[in-house]
Parts: structure tokens; sequence; C-alpha cells
């Protein structure tokens, strides 16, 4: 078994309506710790925003009703990602009330406030002496923020299956087409991504996380309900070869409360495993 942290927030909207209690059975497990964002999660310091967002950004985000909601999300990446590097938890799962990926350094949009990757991969620089990072994105649209961060950072592999192609080495985007199957959508993950982070050698795994792309949701590929469960299981071997299963799932796109509460207690199952 290992060991996987989940960090919560509770908020007030549809698509996360049925959780915690949906994850019932998942958090009687002695292998799953859970901490809850205003108890056991703290807010990301402005010292560590700064790191990574310029301050005109911050001022502008601390101007919106999302504020305190981004702080604790990326907070809990933050914290994640520390418990993961201290080995008191193999992996995480991280509930998020703003996204990340179209946050970038002088920019926001699109429900992303400040960028939970960004801020965890500068802490871990900063206080463990962390040296190299993968991001994967399997959203359905382009982590845009996340690119504008990194994109001249050759310590940091950014893969994003998205709509368009790109291959600069460490700035990589998939193409992937709408109507496309499960199984070429594995396919693709398998063959394009699996390989790139094995060779780049990261130290820790940052797993954005949308189920946007399922089908009937607003970013719809046309992808089951059921194939990110499988994503998981694969980013979890990519991860337990690449770097010891140090892996972090951050919640991002999807707005379905049904399609939430029937592949995140799946996901959660296979980080577990």
């Amino acid at each position: 078994m290992k060991r996987t942290g989940i960090s919560f927030l509770y908020l007030i909207g549809e698509r996360l309506s049925d959780f915690p209690q949906e994850l019932e059975g998942i958090l009687n497990r002695p292998n799953i710790s859970f901490h809850e964002a205003f108890y056991e999660l703290t807010p990301t310091p402005e010292d560590l925003l700064l790191k990574v967002h310029s301050s005109r950004m911050i001022e502008g985000v601390r101007q919106t009703p999302y504020y305190e909601t981004a702080l604790y999300s990326t907070g809990g990446t933050v914290q994640a990602a520390e418990r993961i590097w201290r080995n008191e938890i193999d992996n995480a799962f991280v509930f998020t009330g703003t996204g990340d990926h179209h946050a970038g350094r002088d920019y926001f949009g699109g429900g992303c406030h400040f960028n939970g990757a960004a801020l965890a991969i500068e802490n871990l620089r900063h206080k463990f002496g962390a040296k190299r990072f993968a991001i994967l994105d399997t959203d359905s649209h382009h982590g845009d923020g996340t690119r504008d961060i990194f994109q001249d950072d050759e310590d940091v592999l950014h893969v994003c299956l998205c709509s368009q192609n790109r291959d600069d080495g460490t700035n990589v985007d998939i193409a992937i087409p709408y109507s496309i199957s499960d199984e070429e959508y594995l396919s693709i993950l398998e063959a394009e991504c699996t390989p790139r982070i094995a060779q780049f050698k990261p130290e820790i795994i940052f797993w954005e996380f949308g189920y946007d792309a399922t089908s009937g949701d607003y970013g719809s590929k046309g992808l089951s309900i059921d194939c990110h469960a499988e994503i998981a299981r694969i980013v979890s071997q990519v991860a337990d070869n690449a770097c010891r299963g140090k892996m972090v799932a951050i919640l991002c796109g999807g707005s379905r409360r049904d399609i939430a509460r029937h592949c995140i207690p799946r996901i959660i199952n296979c980080l577990a495993e």
C-alpha cells in the first residue's frame, strides 16, 4: 500500500458538493491521511507567492472574491509536496477551489488564480534544495499559465495534452483530437508522455488532473467517465519508475457533479494501491 494524503477545501458550489462524504470508505483506510483547510492546511504565504507571481498580479487576485480560496487551494498543494518530500506520505490528491494552470507569472483567469504546482516547486527548491520536476497536464485545455512560468526553466518538464503540438525539449504540447476514444487517449499518454518523463528523471511529478475532457463536460474530447482512473494508473506507474512514486495530483477543470463523484474516489484508490 502507498501512503496517500488528501488535501481538502470545503467549497460553496455544485461540482464537489458530494465530498468529503463520498470518500467515507476511503478515509477509514490506515494508509490515507486527510487534511482540511482552515484546520490542518495553511494559506500560501506572500513571500512564496512573490517567488512565482508579480506583486501586481497578486494584488489583482486580492481584489477578487476568490483570494482566500486561492491561498488555501495552493496551500494544500504546497503542503502535500512538503509531506511527500519529508517521507510522511508517498503521494497526494489535492481538492482545489480555484485552478492552477491558467495562472501565469503576471496574469490569471479561466477559474485559476494562483499556480499551486509552481508554488510547490519553488517551495521545494528553496526549502529542500530539490532540483528537477515534471508537470503532466491532462486537463482539456492548454496550461498556458504554467508554460508562462516555466518556459525558460530547463529543470521543469511541462507536458500538456491539449489542442496543439509543440516539442522544444522541456516544453511539450500534444494535440488531443475531439471524439477520441479512451484507448487512443491512453495510447498517446503511454507513447508520448511516459518515455519523456522517464528520460527527464524528475524528483517529483505534479499531475494537473482535469475531468473536463469527459464526454458531456464543457471541454469534452469524448473520454468516458472511467478513463481518468486509467490515466491515474499510468501516471502512478510513471511516478513509481521515475521518482519512487512521488506525485501530487491537483484537481483542475471539470464542472459536473456526477463525473466528480464517479472518478475522484477511483483515482484516490489508484494512488493508494
